[in-house]
């Protein structure tokens, strides 16, 4: 059996708090007393505002309004950490004339100007609060303030008299003869204002926003928001009710009240700021003109991007999507559709326009290496070289051609007990994609907002395990992949062939197999051929939303196809196909992460998934390549690579064996994480994680790995905290982690009770450090 996890002693735990706030304390005086010695005699230190809203009623969106009227408060006052202004202290420190290093260093990373009193606006912050409340309807308040004074320093106590809102009683628009107005009342059908609804500066700028983007969507180019005028009458009402009225300006130019017909599109695929010769060719298809230097484009395949119509109406939905999806392609340095108007002069109450399309191509042909650090998920790291060669528009569609070398040697890090693994890689990669549909049987695409590519990939790859084996791989898929919408994705993938040929095994690894029959299996049944779907709703790049979420889903099936095949062609073997044992497995899982934002950089973290995978026919376990791991840096952190599992087995010795051994068919686990930031680029975290990988059918060689009615009681937990360093366009992960529960030791047992962080033995055998590159989740 494995050590137990070391314990950690509740006086060691307060003899230690102790000894910290014995130094914060003293540190904490010298900040304050550091900063209220240095505020000059006739200043005051500016500590903040507080506001105060007096009502008798109920408001509707009271936390949104509070929330409003608080950010109105400024100057905002110097900042604390840990109740010290450190930056305030800083800066003073820096006003002598030996400030020191580290005085500088900490004024540089964290300096503040004071915000002494004297440069409160009292009067100016009163006016702006009832301004804000006039704009959301609440008339006639009052606003009063009074001044919390100590000896050195001052805050504001702002008190709100709160008024009854006016309140709507009715929408309507002023109707007039115009074609504009038939639109605009079809517009309001779909308003959000509603009876009740408390007047609003801010909503009637909504739906002046929204009214204008309808309207440009129905040919009224150019229509601006301004244009339409919002009336409050409270004539009609005794109590605080108004109704409101929208028309149009009287003065409004007729250019911006009409319709804009597309008379001609033309489309140039070469563009350049280079005016075009005289080997200009002109060709027309679907009354739209491509214009270009020899051929660049095929007019046929590029005119299925283009959603305006001749003698269409203008809409700009549609004219962004156009471009959207012709920078989709991929081929297209810049894309820009301009439009003119072809008359100065309106005709049967209609204007015209030109839509010229210009597309700047990017160079055909490109050649990269690259040196390359690799860290993957599974703890190995190590360097690779990579050389590609890519070829833009192949045949003239919009294709793309990448063929990939490489060449690396990677080995595990963080190992534990076990011997480092090694191995030596060698693979090429040839990749097609077509930025369209392609099928057998011709397909309409009705995907608006992009056009699916076709993916068609080819590869092989050389890698020899040191010591243990090696492995040549062949690998084919045919595909489609699509953005649906702006947080939507989706890829098919309907054929996808791999071949892995295993050779060369040393006498150690045989032996691993002999003991595992499981495990031989999973690396016999090396010909996988199946489906595969990915599905994912992200919203978690938006940094400036509160809650936000990201929703992935996985399904792969293997082996159905090959089976219905055999059975048509009448095999006396089903569980071979041309020789080759096959794979049979339905496996699926999900990912849901959710983050919750308090600020643009401090932020809540959470995720849970779920996978499992059913052998089934001729398999009893999935393929190894296939099979879930549990420990590491992208899973529960406070276990190493491949240590926990499945269920509660425990391995007599921690070995390199155990790296094959413990995997499994289901993997559940969950993360907390919280994230804030320290200095730029440095940013901290503290997590915790849960979870455990199970079998779905009995191994005699893993006892205990069943997945079973008490799966509960297997999972592992573990918390740790770590560093970030957070460089833009990359970030390099540091976490240290320990066990809290351990799912392999005797039960009653498998909870950490003591932890003497103070003892070098117990740190070795308990505290787990994870180098990585991203972040987690």
């Amino acid at each position: 059996m494995r050590r137990n996890r070391g314990t950690y002693s509740i006086g060691f735990l307060n003899l230690r708090s102790i000894r910290i706030l014995c130094l914060l304390v003293p540190f904490g005086l010298l900040v304050g007393c550091g900063v209220t010695k240095h505020i000059p005699e006739n200043e005051k230190l500016y500590t903040g505002a507080t506001i105060e809203i007096n009502r008798d009623f109920s408001v509707k969106g009271f936390k949104e309004l509070n929330a409003e009227l608080e950010g109105l408060l400024k100057p905002e006052p110097n900042s604390k950490i840990l109740g010290m202004r450190v930056g305030l202290w800083s800066h003073y420190k820096v006003q002598k004339e030996n400030p020191g290093f580290i005085n500088r260093f900490i004024y540089k990373k964290l300096g503040e100007e004071p915000v002494y009193f004297s440069s409160v606006e009292i009067a100016k912050t009163e006016g702006l609060i009832l301004n804000r409340l006039d704009n959301n309807g609440f008339f006639f308040s009052e606003v009063n303030s009074e001044v919390q004074e100590q000896p050195k320093k001052a805050s504001v106590n702002y008190k709100v008299d709160l008024a009854q809102p006016y309140q709507l009683g009715s929408y309507q628009y002023e109707k007039d003869s115009l074609p504009i107005d038939r639109s605009i009342r079809k517009l309001l059908e779909a308003t959000k204002i509603a009876e009740g609804d408390y007047f609003s500066l801010e909503m009637m700028k909504n739906e002046r926003t929204r009214l204008d983007e309808g309207l440009k969507n129905e040919g009224f180019y150019n229509f601006n928001p301004d244009f339409l005028i919002f009336e409050a009458d409270t004539n009609q009402y005794d109590n605080k009710k108004f109704d409101l009225f929208l028309r149009l300006k009287e003065n409004a130019p007729e250019k911006g009240i009409v319709p804009y017909e597309i008379k001609n599109i033309r489309v140039y695929p070469n563009y350049s700021s280079d005016e075009y010769g005289q080997e200009t060719d002109t060709t027309t298809i679907e009354n739209i003109d491509f214009i270009q230097d020899g051929l660049s484009f095929k007019p046929e395949l590029l005119q299925q991007y283009i959603l305006i119509e001749k003698d269409s109406l203008f809409n700009a939905k549609d004219t962004k999507l156009t471009s959207s999806r012709l920078t989709g392609i991929g081929n297209f340095r810049f894309v820009n559709l301009r439009y003119l108007e072809t008359d100065t002069t309106i005709h049967e109450g209609k204007g015209a326009l030109d839509a010229n399309i210009y597309l700047t191509p990017l160079e055909k042909r490109s050649l990269r290496a690259e040196l390359q650090g690799v860290s993957k998920s599974n703890n190995f790291a190590g360097p690779n070289l990579l050389l590609n060669y890519r070829n833009r528009n192949l045949f003239q569609g919009g294709e793309t051609f990448s063929l990939t070398g490489q060449i690396g040697y990677e080995s595990q890090i963080a190992s534990g007990d076990r011997e480092n693994l090694s191995a030596f890689e060698v693979g090429l990669k040839g990749d097609l994609i077509f930025p369209r549909v392609v099928f057998p049987i011709s397909i309409k695409e009705r995907f608006a907002y992009s056009v699916p590519k076709t993916k068609i990939s080819l590869g092989t790859e050389y890698q020899d395990r040191r010591g243990y084996y090696r492995l040549n791989t062949v690998s084919a898929s045919y595909g489609y992949f699509w953005n649906a919408n702006r947080f939507v994705y989706h890829e098919i993938t309907p054929i996808a062939l791999n071949f892995v040929d295993l050779s060369n095994t040393s006498t150690e690894f045989d032996e691993i197999l002999d003991s595992n029959l499981f495990l031989k299996q999973s690396f016999e049944h090396q010909f996988i051929a199946g489906l595969t779907y990915s599905f994912a709703f992200n919203k978690l790049m938006d940094k400036y939303r509160v809650h936000s979420i990201y929703f992935g889903a996985n399904l792969d099936f293997a082996g159905g196809g090959l089976r219905l095949l055999n059975n048509a062609l009448g095999s006396e073997n089903q569980n071979t196909f041309l020789g080759f044992n096959y794979a049979q497995y339905n496996k699926g899982d999900i990912d849901f992460r959710y983050y919750w934002r308090f600020t643009e950089e401090k932020l809540l973290a959470f995720r849970l998934f779920g996978g499992a995978g059913l052998p089934y026919g001729n398999s009893v376990s999935l393929p190894f390549a296939k099979q879930y791991f549990s420990g590491g840096p992208n899973s529960i952190r406070a276990f190493s690579i491949r240590s926990l599992g499945p269920g509660s087995y425990s391995p007599d010795a921690e070995s390199t064996s155990n790296y094959f051994d413990q995997a499994g068919d289901i993997r559940l686990e969950g993360n907390l994480e919280f994230r804030f930031p320290i200095v730029p680029y440095l940013k901290g975290a503290a997590f915790v994680d849960t979870g455990n990988v199970w079998l779905v059918n009995e191994n005699e060689a893993l006892p205990g790995g069943k997945f079973g009615k008490d799966w509960y009681r297997e999972l592992a937990v573990g918390a740790g905290i770590g560093l970030r360093v957070d460089i833009e366009f990359f970030v390099i992960r540091f976490d240290l982690a320990t066990p809290l529960r351990s799912p392999f030791l005797p039960e009653g047992e498998r909870w950490a009770k003591e932890f003497k962080i103070g003892d070098s033995d117990w740190r070795s055998d308990n505290l787990v450090f994870n180098f990585a590159i991203g972040y987690p989740f």
